[in-house]
């Protein structure tokens, strides 16, 4: 079972990067969209700064973010990747998969925003790539995909250093499923 420090806060630069745009977008009403918590179960809490210590996952999450668009639904997940290979075995589990191939088919749009940390660039995956890379390893392939495999058109800009200007890519995603 997966605990609280085992493997949390990986990516927390990348998340409060799209925290930051998120707020952006709201207060120019170009976008809603919130970061979805983890639930967890408190183990041990200290008593004197009533902090949790020990804590496990309570439920396997779905994705990180959900909003709306412009009245279009979107759901993402955020993930950070240190070289040019991105493991799919490790950073996409397939109740996650399973829930934004759902949330496609209600008309919504599913994404992977990635930073490649080595590249310091930043990737919007959209679902049907991603399950493209899911479904070549399910049938025995590569576990992972690397750089060179994402269309580069998809990069992200960030603006002022602390924005991650995403809207762009979901307009190409959208103009590629007309």
């Amino acid at each position: 079972m997966a605990t609280w420090n085992s493997r949390g806060l990986r990516g927390s630069f990348l998340e409060e990067l799209i925290n930051l745009t998120n707020e952006k977008y709201r207060s120019q009403k170009l976008a809603l969209v919130q970061k979805i918590p983890t639930p967890i179960k408190p183990i041990n809490i200290d008593k004197a700064t009533r902090h949790i210590t020990l804590a496990y996952f309570d439920q396997k999450s779905t994705v990180d973010y959900i909003g709306v668009v412009q009245g279009i639904p979107i759901c993402f997940d955020a993930k950070e990747c240190a070289i040019d290979r991105f493991a799919l075995y490790n950073n996409v589990h397939e109740h996650q998969m399973k829930f934004m191939e759902e949330f496609e088919e209600q008309e919504g749009i599913a994404f992977l925003l990635i930073y490649f940390k080595n590249r310091d660039c930043y990737m919007y995956l959209p679902f049907k790539d991603l399950k493209q890379f899911w479904d070549r390893m399910q049938a025995g392939g590569q576990k992972n995909f690397k750089f060179e495999e994402l269309n580069p058109a998809y990069e992200i800009s960030v603006y002022s250093g602390t924005f991650l200007h995403y809207l762009e890519q979901i307009q190409m995603d959208m103009n590629e499923r007309e």
